[in-house]
């Protein structure tokens, strides 16, 4: 099989075969249909968070079942389905409150499968799989619980959206920040995560979505998905602006989504007083903010992190790939390219460059 491996953090992805071992117990073997291009997998790219390496990275796809391990018993041998990159074990303490995103086995911070080994090989090399799944690769072996049956006919090359940017985005509005209808909402970089942010408070019935980013394109994506305002903060000062577009109130609820100390900073100026601050965007590692606390004490605002959409994956995806089907959510726009394996280094250039909406490996 045909994968992208990363050797080391700064070096380009390296297409190459690989030998890949059949499935263990509770474990499927899956064909990738298509996998999306995410910034969080470039994080790890770039160095900016730990990861044990060569690994073969892509934690956002879509594939069809080929194989099925022993005891795997709620799947079958074609059927279509997403991937979550956090399988859950169902049995830790998180699992048993109902946030299975925060699973302990399951967490994305290791190099193998449920039982900390990879099947992925290079001759004698083990290969580790990003997030218990590696999609940059032409199959993979993965949890059973990482699967999330598909409706036949859904459009694969859109699917994989479904396994990370959807979720994130949407699930930080509904499932998080629980955003009721009428409120004003901000949100602060309109990449993938953004604008899945932006439906979701569309879904909701947001009285007032605004778009902050550097972007003129961004924002211009934005509108399309339902911002009722865009603000450029590379040409104004973001948070003054959207003061004076909530009245000099400031946001209800501000949304974070690219990952860095000066937009988690811009989402917490623009929210009101008792406003509440999701900060959802993957920061480098030991990046940090300085909130000045007598302000936050006296304000009564909220700031609070949200990983995965805070999604229960066998829950939530069938909701949402329902959305979808009714047109309330909207991938054929997200999806904006479609690459590739082998020019994913270059989906990766068009994605620092800031091209907007969604690239997408697609596979044969």
């Amino acid at each position: 099989m045909r994968a992208a491996v990363l050797y080391e953090p700064k070096t380009p992805l390296v297409v190459e075969d690989l030998d890949l071992l059949p499935p263990r117990a509770n474990e499927v073997l899956v064909r990738l249909a298509s996998a999306g291009v995410c910034r969080s997998d470039h994080h790890f790219m770039a160095g900016h968070a730990p990861f044990p390496t060569p690994v073969v990275l892509g934690h956002e796809g879509a594939a069809i079942v080929e194989e099925l391990g022993p005891s795997v018993s709620n799947l079958k041998v074609g059927d279509p389905v997403i991937l979550s990159f956090v399988p859950n074990c169902g049995f830790c303490h998180f699992c048993t409150i109902g946030r299975p995103y925060l699973c302990d086995v399951g967490s994305v911070a290791r190099g193998g499968l449920m039982d900390g080994t990879t099947r992925l090989r290079k001759g004698d090399m083990e290969i580790y799989q990003f997030a218990k799944l590696g999609c940059f690769g032409q199959y993979a072996v993965v949890p059973e619980s990482a699967c999330i049956k598909l409706p036949q006919g859904f459009p694969l090359d859109q699917a994989a959206l479904m396994g990370c940017s959807v979720p994130t985005g949407v699930g930080a509005v509904i499932n998080t920040a629980q955003v009721e209808a009428g409120s004003t909402v901000a949100v602060v970089g309109c990449g993938g995560v953004g604008l899945n942010i932006i439906q979701g408070a569309r879904l909701v019935n947001a009285g007032k979505i605004i778009a902050v980013d550097i972007s003129d394109g961004a924002l211009k994506m934005a509108e399309r998905f339902g911002a009722t305002d865009g603000v450029n903060s590379s040409k104004e000062d973001p948070v003054a602006r959207v003061r004076e577009l909530t009245g000099g109130l400031g946001a209800d609820y501000t949304f974070e989504s690219f990952g860095s100390a000066t937009t988690a900073k811009v989402a917490y100026e623009a929210a009101r007083k008792a406003g509440t601050v999701t900060i959802v965007g993957l920061a480098p590692v030991g990046e940090s903010v300085s909130i000045d606390l007598t302000t936050l004490t006296r304000m009564e605002k909220i700031v609070r992190g949200c990983y995965y959409g805070s999604a229960r994956p066998h829950v939530d995806f069938p909701k949402l790939t329902r959305l979808v089907q009714e047109g309330k959510l909207d991938l054929a726009i997200l999806k904006q390219r479609s690459y590739g394996l082998d020019q994913v280094n270059e989906a990766y250039e068009d994605l620092e460059n800031g091209l907007p909406g969604r690239g997408v490996i697609v596979y044969e």
